[in-house]
């Protein structure tokens, strides 16, 4: 974080010697040897990307479930046809190797930012799933580890490097829309997250599941199977929930396409209830509006964005098909082009590991990551309290409003930190 407060932009290019020489510091023709952190469903497609790369190498893994591990190590194997893949009960275990540059952390949401930090602090590169934030904190304690430290940090955020969602974004910033009016961002209602529990079960022999480590930076509560299958999305411990759980893909690309990524807006003022139909209307300081909605979108498939200028209009989704109104239909790529959403992630990848080579930003890179999550944590604190707020991106507070301002952060069970 700067003086003044705000989570702001580094240079697209970061020296060399800035980045150190150690671990993550990989000469651009070496193979990029990575080991992956809580790896499950999300993760493995991460794994499967690193396992499809001549120029990767995929070497360990590090999970509090021994499912897990088994799981990952086998596949790793299968695919080298070898016994390599080593497996450890903690991820300080794995960061302690100096032949692994880089991590992939697909943990659960409330491990993302300080997995993050630790991975940064032990110098790896990082790529994270989202949403990379519980709290407008930890989004600002997140980009500052990662100007610290030097190391190259790739959200999860592939949407940034699907081809429609590019063609979208550049049909914003080069003017063809004209002046910049409305963004609209897809924000399909996640959970009201709750503070309930669920009841408490016998809890598995730590070489199983070592409940302490999946717990983490949370509050202490009994153990139940549920949450360790995937059950914790909901409980407010566990989860940003809500409004972030959705439009962490999206408002992050409306960022993009404002030339935002080094701010965030400045009013958020909540419309509907959750569930459906609801929308947050926001306000950037240049005058663009965004607005977080789930309804009235034209088809395009999930994590839908819509971009409005005084020259005309764009939408595109996850189907890859993209609608553009009727006096730029000429800017559309021909159909050979391939506007197929299904290979961003590989896109995505390929732009982290590029950007490791390089010492480069990868388009997703933790200083845009921040401000787009601290725009989404704005809007669901909103949302959450009914009432119009207004928001200083210097500061980072909200104006004039003490229980807004409680709600920025959450307190983390010892020994965790984020700064």
């Amino acid at each position: 974080m700067s003086a003044g407060g705000a989570v702001v932009a580094a240079p697209m290019i970061v020296p060399s010697s800035v980045l150190g020489q150690r671990a993550g510091a990989v000469a651009p023709s070496d193979r990029i040897v990575f080991g992956g952190i809580g790896i499950g469903g999300r993760g493995i497609s991460s794994v499967n990307c690193i396992l499809s790369y001549k120029d990767a190498r995929m070497v360990a893994v590090a999970d509090v479930r021994n499912e897990r591990r088994e799981f990952v190590k086998s596949k790793v194997d299968q695919r080298y046809q070898d016994n390599g893949c080593a497996m450890y009960a903690t991820a300080e275990e794995l960061l302690a190797r100096d032949d692994i540059d880089g991590v992939v952390i697909a943990t659960g949401d409330r491990w993302h930012t300080p997995m993050s930090i630790i991975a940064a602090e032990a110098g790896k590169h990082i790529y994270c799933e989202k949403p990379c934030s519980m709290t407008i904190q930890e989004s600002q304690a997140l980009a500052a580890a990662i100007r610290r430290y030097g190391v190259v940090y790739q959200a999860g955020c592939q949407r940034r490097n699907g081809k429609n969602f590019v063609f979208a974004v550049e049909m914003a910033r080069s003017g063809k829309l004209g002046k910049l009016q409305t963004l609209h961002c897809n924000s399909v209602p996640g959970p009201i997250t709750s503070h309930d529990w669920l009841p408490a079960e016998p809890q598995p022999p730590k070489e199983v599941v070592d409940w302490d480590r999946w717990l983490g930076p949370c509050p202490w509560r009994p153990y139940n199977s549920r949450y360790v299958a995937g059950r914790w999305r909901g409980f407010f411990d566990f989860h940003g929930g809500g409004i972030l759980e959705w439009s962490s893909h999206t408002a992050d690309l409306c960022q993009w396409a404002n030339d935002a990524d080094d701010t965030q807006p400045i009013e958020y003022e909540p419309q509907g209830k959750n569930p459906t139909p609801y929308s947050v209307n926001c306000l950037y300081s240049n005058g663009v509006k965004l607005v977080h909605r789930d309804t009235g979108w034209m088809g395009l498939g999930t994590c839908s964005v819509r971009f409005e200028g005084d020259n005309g209009w764009v939408e595109t989704g996850d189907s890859g098909k993209i609608e553009i109104s009727d006096n730029l239909k000429s800017e559309l790529p021909s159909p050979e082009q391939g506007q197929v959403f299904n290979l961003a992630l590989h896109y995505h990848w390929r732009d982290f590991i590029q950007c490791i080579k390089t010492r480069s930003l990868p388009r997703a890179n933790a200083t845009a990551s921040a401000n787009a999550h601290i725009g989404c944590h704005a809007a669901y604190i909103a949302f959450q309290l009914g009432r119009k707020l207004t928001w200083d991106p210097v500061k980072q507070e909200f104006e004039n409003d003490a229980e807004a301002n409680r709600m920025r952060s959450r307190e983390m069970r010892e020994p965790w930190r984020t700064v």
